[in-house]
């Protein structure tokens, strides 16, 4: 069943349509976002297609296979039991001419293999023939399998921010706007009290309070959580004083009337009527997480190693700016390309959901 916009909701995405730069930069990341969900299929160290003794194995979603499975062992004459280095059976089966063959992907690495053959190792330059299109860090790990999930993981973390911030935001500025009076002034007083807790410092102190042992995933899910409990503060403003203006025109008087609740006033009247405000903060706010994870993963204090990150890469590259010039110079551009189409996003729904241009009341 097709979703049904009303017409001024079309007319303004039609409006953000005919905004080029902006509509081309959505597009843009929404394409570089699908490819990193799938990213398994595009950069790793797993073969796609792996044909041997007649039948097709598909290791990158699929089961283990070790070494032995594919009738290789070890040059020591021990038994080849962990996972087969599918770039070596690639070019086992070239050179016995056997039959089987090997589809790689177009990057094949992973964002944690240590790479130390004879043709890379630490801070191997760019190379197509090694498949290194970025070259290697200072531990052997490929510099755009690293980018690649790390841009990912950005996305993925920016997203999740943006959807707790306004979730917080949204509803505590929708309870100040609407009620007013007493809940109001408390509230903003306990929102300025929280809003001038230093950021940087609590992130930091909190960070290096989280124990060591928690899984990877447990301590990124902490990380966000800090920064949105610290985060959520500005967003209230600006819908407060949305919520406070819209109330005050007849349409609430007459649901008041009517006997709705304040809940049914709030989110099935008052906040898609302030959906502008909103929708216009939304990619700044995917901006303001990425460059903020960024800054942390640089100071120490972001995610934990060895999670793909620009910021751990943008450290890195510093360290070894002039032996190793291609680590700060991939990981900056990534970060500056990424951030500006952000940006170009932003520009074009706030232009598009201009609210003195698309008025729902007169």
């Amino acid at each position: 069943m097709a979703i049904q916009l009303n017409p001024l909701t079309r007319k303004k995405l039609q409006r953000f349509r005919s905004i080029r730069r902006g509509f081309w930069s959505f597009m843009a990341l929404v394409a570089a976002f699908v490819a990193s969900l799938i990213g398994e299929l595009l950069v790793n160290k797993r073969a796609l297609i792996v044909s041997y003794d007649g039948k097709l194995h598909f290791p990158v979603y699929g089961k283990f296979y070790s070494g032995e499975y594919f009738g290789l062992q070890e040059e020591s004459g021990q038994k080849y039991s962990y996972e087969v280095n599918y770039r070596q059976l690639e070019q086992v089966f070239k050179a016995e001419d056997a039959g089987g063959w090997v589809l790689m992907p177009i990057v094949p690495y992973d964002p944690y293999e240590n790479d130390f053959t004879q043709t890379a190792g630490r801070l191997s330059a760019p190379s197509v023939q090694n498949r290194h299109l970025l070259g290697t860090d200072e531990t052997g790990r490929d510099i755009f399998a690293r980018l690649f999930y790390g841009f990912r993981i950005a996305m993925i973390f920016s997203l999740g921010f943006l959807v707790l911030t306004y979730l917080i935001g949204v509803t505590v500025g929708s309870v100040m706007g609407y009620f007013g009076g007493v809940v109001d002034l408390l509230s903003q007083r306990l929102v300025e009290i929280w809003a001038n807790i230093p950021f940087l410092y609590m992130v930091i102190i909190i960070v290096a309070l989280v124990p060591a042992g928690l899984p990877d995933w447990m301590r990124i899910g902490i990380l966000l959580l800090i920064m949105v409990l610290f985060s959520w503060t500005s967003m209230t403003y600006y819908v407060r004083a949305a919520v406070y203006k819209e109330k005050a025109r007849d349409y609430v008087a007459a649901a008041n009337v009517l006997g709705a609740g304040p809940g049914r006033i709030i989110f099935k009247h008052l906040l898609p009527n302030v959906i502008s405000t909103l929708v216009t903060f939304a990619p700044f706010t995917v901006a303001m997480a990425i460059s903020s994870i960024t800054a942390l993963d640089f100071l120490g204090f972001g995610l934990p190693p060895p999670t793909p990150s620009w910021g751990e890469l943008l450290k890195q590259g510093v360290d070894n700016l002039r032996e190793a010039p291609w680590i700060v110079a991939s990981g900056f551009l990534s970060l500056v390309v990424t951030l500006t189409l952000v940006t170009f996003v932003g520009e074009a729904v706030r232009e598009a959901f201009d609210p003195k241009k698309f008025a729902t009341y007169e």
